[in-house]
């Protein structure tokens, strides 16, 4: 088990690197912006949360093609996989347009959700923008998703790690108006992100189609790049649930944050603190997840299902050990976290409280996406979805209201239901998973 644990590792780490400078980016978005003011980190916070649903659903349509290529991949079938590359991206493209349009034309919904004013007056703007950069955004996952079901999961990693610098240098130059700039502070860091995502797609782009590594996939294009109606149904067979799967989780802390949010800024402020840091390490989860699904679908390609469940276990084990790691650092340095991003006393306190908070769901949020992740892995997609939805939304949602509204807990309250939701979700779909694997054995 330990060697499986170990090969795991091995192809997790650039998805997880890659993973994490994206977040990264967010991060240094909201410290930035935040150094303006709390309401500008707010109104930051306000569009992610609006936003999150429809982005984490396009998302969850881009591992269809890791999956599908994956599987194809374990049969060595060359062929194959170019079909699902070039079938995969344009259903990915039609989803990302979707989302942009909805996202443009529904950003003044904003006001409707009982914000503060002066908060929707500044989200509006940015959120223009990073409807926009959807667009690119989900085509880079597309063809990560393409290299990472191949298992060459460095080549995404680079491009995400080159993003960094140049969002870091746009947005220092586009939100406090350096070197001649406009000052466009809100404004900007969205202009910033939109260009980054254009470059790091472009970029990406050009490897696949040019470099060595794909050429044998992009060489039978002439004979496999046509549309089928019935790879069109695997692709969406996987990920229309995924996108359900990833969007009921994120919708849970979106619609959380939403409200919050009626709370007012502060407490908005101090709870996209903490999700940002939570959601900063639930990357590392996610990195391992996928690697995890890309072994779990290659070995179900042969048939392997004793293979399967071995390193089903050993990649659970990691995530439990990861997960308690995560938890002991964010119960040491909640009082200084939130200091990188916000100066505000009421902001920093409750941001300090609500790490706490996330500090006890680590474990159960790190399992729960392994759980997930290898159940697509085995193509168990529809029971895995309803399960998800059952945890955070029969059972998450109203408690974490309750408690908040009903008991004056605020924004705690909401935090508690959350943990409560990630614990069931965890339950649920390893027990699912272990059962699977051991019937499909006998």
């Amino acid at each position: 088990m330990k060697s499986e644990a170990s090969q795991t590792l091995r192809l997790a780490f650039p998805i997880i690197i890659g993973e994490l400078a994206q977040m990264a980016l967010h991060l240094i978005d909201s410290a930035m912006v935040g150094a303006i003011s709390y309401k500008q980190l707010a109104a930051a916070a306000l569009v992610i949360n609006a936003m999150n649903i429809p982005f984490v659903i396009g998302i969850g349509m881009t591992i269809s093609v890791s999956q599908m290529v994956s599987l194809a991949n374990g049969r060595r079938d060359a062929q194959q996989v170019s079909h699902y590359l070039f079938n995969g991206f344009c259903l990915c493209t039609l989803t990302a347009l979707a989302i942009s349009i909805t996202l443009l034309f529904g950003k003044d919904y904003l006001r409707n959700l009982g914000q503060d004013p002066e908060v929707v007056e500044l989200a509006i703007p940015f959120m223009r923008l990073m409807g926009l950069s959807i667009i690119p955004m989900l085509l880079f996952m597309t063809l990560k998703q393409f290299a990472d079901g191949l298992e060459h999961t460095r080549t995404a990693m680079i491009f995400s790690l080159a993003g960094m610098p140049v969002n870091i240098l746009l947005n220092w130059l586009l939100i406090y108006g350096n070197w001649g700039f406009p000052r466009l502070e809100l404004e900007g860091a969205g202009w910033a992100t939109l260009i980054t995502r254009s470059m790091m797609f472009l970029a990406l782009l050009f490897v696949i189609l040019r470099h060595k590594t794909f050429e044998k996939y992009i060489a039978v294009g002439r004979n496999q790049w046509y549309f089928r109606w019935q790879t069109w149904r695997e692709l969406l067979h996987i990920g229309v649930p995924s996108s359900l799967q990833i969007g009921m989780e994120a919708g849970a802390f979106a619609v959380s944050g939403i409200i919050i949010g009626t709370l007012g800024a502060v407490a908005q402020a101090a709870h996209q603190i903490a999700l940002s840091s939570a959601s900063f390490t639930f990357m590392v989860s996610m990195g391992l997840a996928q690697a995890g699904s890309i072994r779990v679908s290659n070995a179900l390609g042969r048939s392997d299902w004793a293979k399967i469940f071995v390193i089903g276990k050993s990649t659970l084990v990691t995530a439990l050990i990861y997960g308690t790691i995560c938890a002991i650092t964010f119960g040491l340095l909640r009082n200084h976290l939130p200091i990188a991003f916000n100066d505000n006393t009421e902001v920093v306190s409750l941001a300090a409280l609500l790490l706490l908070f996330a500090a006890v769901f680590q474990i159960s949020d790190s399992t729960q996406a392994i759980g997930a992740g290898l159940l697509r892995g085995i193509k168990d997609v529809k029971t895995p979805t309803i399960l998800i939805g059952i945890a955070y939304w029969v059972i998450g949602i109203p408690v974490g209201y309750t408690l908040a509204f009903h008991f004056g807990m605020g924004a705690k309250g909401m935090w508690l239901g959350l943990i409560l939701g990630l614990t069931m979700a965890s339950i649920f779909l390893m027990t699912r998973f272990f059962k699977m694997t051991r019937r499909n054995q006998v």
